[in-house]
């Protein structure tokens, strides 16, 4: 990508590789939310069954390291586990593509080793390596994907913002299709059929990936030959490292207020698998349907918000980053209520009515709206560039954190009244939302202004 490239508008007003990085982005979702998808119900009903366990290559070992946990606990486990290391191993390889071999070279490599791991699925022996696979291999893609959407764009072009939107819309159109092939396939035909569709939606993400090569962002960073020195890089600036600061004060708090969305994909799918109403002419719809249920949603309410400020924007001034996180954690407590209100209301040995999982999922993506995309344009903007990838790997260091709380709290499911459970992920939301409120009122203002 030549320097005069920032001035492409020729995707939806955007450069052309905002396209390519938004369609890699797709594919790769595909595959990572048929994952998510099919994982905990995968372990519960089949993998973790007595008969299937002793197949897997090191399971007694990693049972171990949970206490001896067996059942919907230790499928809980695995499953917040793998999803808390898929966001903590960017940090890694944002420092990888910053420091050696740029960040071009950092998502080939990666999406390449996730094919690995999707592929080798397909063996019930090997599960936890395809695992280890799919987390390495997402640790060298993920922020430096993310970087290079920042990238495009000169430090003054307002675009980038609507350039995280649309990047967001990408994910959120793989995980709509995703459950609708992957967790069908898996439910209905066979596990490893749905793995193997997973597969082939990493393969299609590398083959547009390597397509787009000529408009992507230039690396500055070359590989480093054998006994170079590595180049030398100017100390960071007082605004810089307070705009780090802001960063690693936010890392704990967008964890907890991760925390209820994310649990969609772990207790929540078990839960639902046994409470909800899913029947349809007769016949049980896959439970997996719920996550494209979301997605559909998500997507929905994503480009609605962002059309609603833009609206918004012509008329009165538009809510900075912080006060938009403190309307998100609001949104995501009244989506936790609805659970709460679903069970309470639900006589004994009744299905819940699918009124209120998709009341539920509309208020939380008006949440997650307001939320995820928001964080990671703020975190790109705070970003200082000779760190930037490391810095927007400490971005999925939140998703780390959150998703170890959401195995580590998902497990009280089979424990704690359904009510309290999620009034517990209610308490999550508001506690965040009150810490982004102290942010904005007492810091905010002087951490952006020494950056801006």
């Amino acid at each position: 990508m030549t320097d005069d490239a920032h001035l492409d508008r020729s995707f939806l007003g955007h450069p052309k590789g905002l396209a390519y990085l938004a369609f890699t982005e797709a594919w790769e979702r595909f595959s990572y939310y048929g994952m998510q998808a099919l994982l905990v119900l995968y372990l519960v009903n089949h993998l973790l069954l007595p008969e299937n366990a002793a197949n897997v290559a090191l399971l007694e070992p990693l049972r171990s390291l949970y206490g001896g946990l067996d059942g919907q606990p230790f499928a809980s486990a695995i499953v917040g586990t793998y999803f808390a290391l898929v966001y903590f191993t960017p940090i890694v390889g944002g420092f990888i593509a910053d420091r050696y071999i740029g960040k071009r070279r950092a998502v080939l490599t990666g999406a390449i080793i996730m094919t690995l791991g999707h592929f080798l699925m397909a063996a019930e022996a090997a599960f936890l390596f395809a695992l280890l696979c799919l987390i390495i291999g997402s640790g060298l893609l993920k922020g430096n994907i993310a970087g290079q959407v920042g990238a495009l764009y000169k430090p003054d072009d307002l675009r980038r913002a609507d350039a995280f939107q649309i990047f967001y819309l990408g994910i959120n159109a793989g995980a709509i299709a995703a459950p609708l092939v992957v967790g069908t396939l898996g439910e209905k035909v066979g596990w490893h059929w749905g793995f193997g569709a997973a597969g082939i939606g990493m393969l299609i993400a590398l083959a547009i990936y390597i397509d787009g090569q000529n408009y992507l962002p230039v690396d500055h960073l070359e590989p480093r030959k054998k006994g170079a020195e590595a180049p030398v890089r100017p100390p960071l600036t007082r605004p810089e490292w307070l705009s780090l600061l802001a960063i690693i004060l936010l890392i704990p708090v967008l964890a907890v207020a991760i925390v209820p969305n994310n649990q969609i994909f772990n207790a929540y799918l078990t839960w639902g698998d046994t409470a909800f109403d899913l029947t349809f002419d007769g016949e049980k719809l896959p439970t997996t349907w719920l996550v494209t249920l979301d997605a559909v949603v998500s997507v929905s309410l994503l480009a609605g918000v962002a059309l609603f400020y833009r609206w918004y924007g012509k008329h009165w001034r538009e809510p900075d980053e912080a006060t938009k996180l403190v309307i998100g954690s609001i949104f995501s407590v009244g989506g936790m209520l609805c659970l709460v209100a679903a069970a309470a209301t639900t006589p004994e040995g009744q299905k819940i009515p699918m009124a209120w999982p998709v009341l539920f999922h509309f208020v939380n993506s008006i949440g997650f709206a307001h939320i995820l995309p928001v964080s990671l344009a703020f975190f790109a903007r705070l970003a200082p560039p000779a760190i930037n990838s490391t810095a927007l790997g400490l971005y999925y260091l939140a998703f780390f954190a959150a998703n170890s709380l959401v195995g580590y709290v998902g497990g009280y499911l089979s424990t704690m009244p359904i009510t309290s459970f999620w009034l517990l992920h209610a308490a999550f939301a508001a506690g965040a939302g009150v810490v982004f409120l102290l942010f904005k009122l007492f810091l905010m203002k002087r951490l952006v202004g020494e950056k801006g």
